[in-house]
C-alpha cells in the first residue's frame, strides 16, 4: 500500500471517527420502534415502508453524525484533556478544526434536505432543533457551567424518537411525548454512571459532571430517583401497546430500579461501587424496551386500553 492510500484512509478514519458511530447506532435503535408503533397505531395501521424506514435512519444517521462533528469541534481542549477522549480525532490534531467545523455543517444541511426531500418538512426541522439543540445548548451553554448539564442537555439525546414518529405521521402524537420521556429520563442515569467511573476525567477538563461536583452518595440517590422516574414513566406507553409490553416494561423497569438502589446502598455503605454494572445495564434495557415496542407493533397485538 503506498503512502498516498494509508494517509487517505488515515484521514477518512478521522472523519468517520468524528461522527462517534457506536453512538448513532443507539439512537437508530430507538428510532425504528417509533416508527412501527406511529405506523401501527396512529398512521393508518400499517408499518412504514421499508423505503421510509431506509430514509428516516440515513437522514437520522446524518444528522447525527453533524451534532457528534460539531461536538468535538467545540470540545476539542477538554477531549485532550481526558483518558476517555484523548483518541479523538481533534485531540490529536489528526483533522483541522475549521475542516471539521465545515463538514459537520455540511452533514446538518444535508440530513435536513434528505429529511425533507425524502419523508416530511417537520420530520426535517426536528433534526436540524436537535443538532442545534445538542450543539448550542448542551456543548456550548450547559456542559461547562452547571451540573444538571446531562439533564437538560439530554433532551437532544430524545429527538430521534419524535422525528421518526413525525416521519411516519407528519405530526407529533402523545405517544412520541412518552418515549421521549422514557429517554429523558433515562439519560442521567446512564451518563451518571459513566461520569463516576470516569470522574477524575470530567474533573481534569474542568467539567461539572454531577459526580465531580457532588458527594457520592447524592449522585447515587439522585440516580435511584431518575430511575423510577423513567420506570414510572415508561408504564403511560400502556394503553397503546399490549401485555407484551407492559410486561417487560414492568420487569425490566423494576430490575433497573433494584440495580440503581444496590448502587445507592453500596455508595451509602462506602463500599467499592461499580456504576459501570449500571451503565452496561442501562444500554440493555433501552435497547431491550425499545425492541418490545417494535415487536409489539409489528405483531398487531390488541392494545390494553385506557384503563378508564
Amino acid at each position: 500500500m503506498t503512502p498516498r492510500i494509508e494517509r487517505g484512509r488515515s484521514v477518512l478514519r478521522a472523519y468517520v471517527s468524528l461522527t462517534k458511530t457506536r453512538i448513532i447506532e443507539q439512537l437508530l435503535v430507538v428510532t425504528v420502534p417509533a416508527m412501527f408503533l406511529a405506523g401501527r397505531r396512529t398512521g393508518g395501521g400499517h408499518l412504514p415502508s421499508v423505503w421510509l424506514l431506509i430514509a428516516t435512519l440515513v437522514g437520522g444517521a446524518v444528522a447525527a453524525a453533524s451534532a457528534h462533528a460539531l461536538n468535538c469541534v467545540v470540545d476539542a481542549d477538554i477531549d485532550a484533556k481526558m483518558k476517555r477522549t484523548q483518541a479523538r480525532p481533534l485531540a490529536q490534531a489528526q483533522v483541522p478544526k475549521a475542516h471539521a467545523l465545515v463538514f459537520g455543517l455540511v452533514l446538518g444541511a444535508l440530513s435536513a434536505l434528505w429529511l425533507g426531500l425524502t419523508t416530511n418538512w417537520l420530520a426535517a426541522a426536528l433534526s436540524v432543533t436537535a443538532i442545534a439543540f445538542y450543539v448550542l445548548v448542551y456543548t456550548l451553554l450547559l456542559k461547562r457551567r452547571t451540573s444538571q448539564n446531562i439533564v437538560w442537555g439530554g433532551a437532544a439525546g430524545c429527538m430521534p424518537v419524535v422525528i421518526g414518529w413525525a416521519a411516519v405521521t407528519g405530526r407529533v402524537d402523545w405517544p412520541a411525548f412518552v418515549m421521549f420521556g422514557v429517554i429523558f429520563f433515562w439519560t442521567p442515569p446512564h451518563f451518571w454512571a459513566l461520569a463516576m467511573r470516569y470522574r477524575d476525567d470530567y474533573a481534569a477538563a474542568g467539567v461539572p459532571m454531577l459526580p465531580v461536583v457532588a458527594p457520592p452518595a447524592q449522585v447515587s440517590i439522585r440516580i435511584v430517583v431518575y430511575s423510577w422516574l423513567m420506570a414510572a414513566w415508561s408504564l403511560l406507553l400502556v394503553p397503546v401497546t399490549s401485555w407484551v409490553y407492559a410486561a417487560v416494561a414492568v420487569l425490566a423497569g423494576g430490575w433497573f430500579v433494584v440495580m440503581a438502589h444496590r448502587l445507592h446502598a453500596t455508595v451509602r455503605a462506602g463500599g467499592e461501587a461499580r456504576p459501570m454494572r449500571l451503565f452496561h445495564l442501562s444500554n440493555t434495557y433501552l435497547c431491550g424496551l425499545f425492541i418490545t415496542v417494535a415487536v409489539d407493533a409489528a405483531l398487531g397485538l390488541p392494545v390494553l386500553g385506557w384503563p378508564f
